[in-house]
């Protein structure tokens, strides 16, 4: 896309890093509150960015890998993604906002009119990223199943969304009428049953909601491999990565489906002083009694050192960059602040939105109705 990369971040809990709840600036008290999130999203949208992502689970378990899982000294509990970008829906007014959902253990009939919700109360800025579970304590919180192999749970994902996406077509876009002259709310010719049979789903519809008004909220999945990268190209809009180095963004642009999005997740440290970054990563993986790492890059450097890979990222081939604020807020402002102006200084980020829809910002037309005549 000309201009520049598109930029999002990843917001989760006190940041990416376990020991960010300790920072000076974090504030753990609030992680449970509508405030908290309001202000992290709020910053984003000052910036301009083009949305922010809600991390999700539906067990007591960290983000962080390795040493980090079952230890009481990380941040323990979450609320929900959904609810979180619906309260912060109204507070807001162009900024994307793309929730995480486990449909491993979810109904794709309750998620496709909760998003289509979300949609509704943010003028179509909702999107939406499916992400499968093998974590052996969310399948005991169900209790309704057995953890099965990752090809099955991937192609069970694809046709969750399949689900999805016919329950929000089940209503045409002028299916309303709301005529007080005749009494007629509904064209009941204009709502369709999806009769969805399938091995995992079966679903009659139509969908309680009536169409959302980007018609197909945007599907994400984060993808690390060829099974994933095929998920992504049956289901989804866009995919977010996690290349090493530039050569990884080559192969993994010529892996993934042409029409997709492609955003590279990186988790980043920031700071002007040179190496005061790198120093503060260290000082808090000090504190957390090991080295963090991810299954993304993570930097540490100055915004305009980011700026120089985000620039080259881009010019291999990616749509843009989900950002992982290694502590909230610091490395968040230092995304706001620092990036963006130096981003901007250099003509690759525009100064303000171009589109009103999350559709429109990804360059995603809105499609047309599958069931309309």
């Amino acid at each position: 896309m000309a201009g520049g990369p598109l930029l999002a971040v990843a917001l989760e809990g006190a940041g990416w890093h376990p020991a960010a709840w300790r920072e000076p600036a974090a504030r753990p008290a609030e992680l449970l509150t509508a405030g908290y999130w309001t202000d992290l999203v709020q910053e984003a949208e000052a910036a301009k960015l083009d949305f922010v992502t809600f991390e999700d689970f539906l067990s007591l378990r960290t983000d962080a890998r390795g040493p980090f899982e079952d230890r009481a000294d990380v941040v323990q509990g979450r609320l929900d993604a959904v609810l979180i970008a619906s309260r912060v829906a109204p507070l807001t007014s162009r900024i994307g906002l793309v929730p995480t959902a486990v449909v491993t253990h979810t109904e794709p009939f309750h998620l496709s009119k909760a998003i289509a919700t979300l949609d509704y109360i943010s003028g179509g800025r909702a999107g939406v990223r499916v992400q499968v579970s093998r974590h052996e304590e969310e399948y005991r919180n169900f209790g309704r199943r057995e953890p099965a192999d990752a090809a099955e749970l991937f192609d069970e994902a694809a046709d969750y969304v399949e689900v999805l996406r016919r329950l929000w077509d089940s209503w045409e876009d002028d299916a309303e009428i709301r005529d007080v002259a005749t009494g007629r709310f509904v064209d009941r010719e204009k709502l369709h049953y999806i009769d969805f049979e399938g091995r995992w789903f079966s679903v009659k519809g139509p969908s309680i909601t009536p169409r959302p008004p980007q018609g197909q909220p945007p599907v994400a999945a984060l993808a690390h491999n060829d099974r994933a990268y095929r998920l992504a190209g049956q289901a989804a809009d866009l995919v977010y990565v996690t290349p090493r180095d530039r050569a990884d963004v080559a192969k993994i642009r010529a892996a993934v489906d042409e029409r997709l999005r492609v955003f590279a997740d990186l988790v980043v440290f920031l700071d002007d002083k040179p190496g005061a970054a790198a120093d503060r990563k260290a000082r808090l993986d000090d504190v957390a009694g090991a080295e963090y790492s991810s299954d993304a890059h993570v930097f540490t450097g100055t915004p305009a050192e980011l700026a120089d890979l985000l620039l080259d990222w881009h010019a291999a081939g990616l749509t843009g960059f989900r950002l992982r604020p290694g502590a909230l807020p610091d490395d968040l402002t230092a995304v706001t602040r620092g990036l963006v102006p130096e981003l901007r200084g250099r003509g690759a980020f525009r100064h303000d939105y171009a589109a009103a829809t999350l559709r429109g910002r990804l360059g995603l037309p809105r499609p047309a109705n599958r069931y309309a005549a």
